[in-house]
């Protein structure tokens, strides 16, 4: 998290400085803090000030929690874009030896989709982790119930692995590129992912996301594995899947 360590005019009693610093993490601290609680409490699931999470059950394939008997109910809050950069937007559950499990969405995604939509220089602002959590939770939202995000150094060319098992098994491989405009993802890049490929045997697909575009000739040198193999989503089109997740309502198998 970033925080301006410049004097706050706006803090109690004209503070400043280190003091300034400390209030501005607790506030963001304490509204971070509402939108998770607001995201379990959307899923019907009750939780106190402390977080304490009560009579819960986990709805199986759906990366929700729900409480039997109650509706989910989204509750309704006002978010400023600069607080949704640093916002969370996953609910991370246990750690295995490709990363952590993505388990539920959170609130800040949705609003995150708005502003994106409102502003499509937004996905811009943020930083290269919170794109590749953007993109894992659009595949937990999307469906799929195994969503692994990588860790942040040794990801070994993969940033999120999703997974849908049972008889006609998939698993995907994303590498995410996070790049301002007018920085080109290039063909050797793009022959890396596809080398990641050919190293895990056990993978059924590519794709290389990127927030900009890719270079002249990617696409034309790809062709033979281009889409069943590899896929190349450019920034308009990540724009478009992710809006158009939006107003979806998790899966419910």
């Amino acid at each position: 998290m970033t925080i301006d360590a410049q004097p706050q005019t706006n803090m109690p009693g004209g503070m400043s400085g280190m003091n300034a610093v400390l209030a501005a993490w607790e506030h963001q601290r304490r509204v971070q803090q509402g939108w998770t609680r607001a995201a379990i409490r959307a899923q019907g699931v009750h939780v106190g000030d402390a977080l304490t999470v009560s009579d819960t059950r986990k709805e199986p394939g759906t990366g929700s929690l729900s409480i039997e008997g109650q509706d989910s109910r989204l509750e309704e809050m006002v978010f400023q874009p600069e607080l949704l950069i640093s916002a969370s937007i996953l609910v991370l559950g246990d750690s295995t030896a490709e990363g952590q499990l993505v388990e539920a969405v959170a609130v800040p995604w949705s609003e995150i989709l708005k502003e994106l939509e409102r502003d499509p220089q937004f996905l811009h602002k943020l930083d290269w982790r919170k794109v590749e959590e953007l993109v894992a939770a659009a595949y937990k939202r999307e469906g799929w119930p195994n969503v692994i995000l990588t860790p942040r150094s040794g990801d070994r060319g993969r940033d999120i692995i999703a997974t849908k098992p049972g008889i006609g098994a998939i698993r995907i491989y994303d590498q995410v590129k996070a790049y301002k405009p007018g920085h080109r993802v290039t063909a050797d890049e793009v022959r890396a992912a596809l080398g990641v490929l050919s190293r895990d045997q056990n993978v059924s697909k590519g794709i290389v996301t990127t927030t900009a575009t890719f270079a002249p000739g990617v696409r034309k040198e790809m062709e033979a594995v281009i889409p069943y193999r590899l896929e190349l989503k450019d920034g308009p089109k990540l724009k478009e899947w992710l809006i158009g997740l939006r107003e979806t309502r998790p899966p419910t198998k």
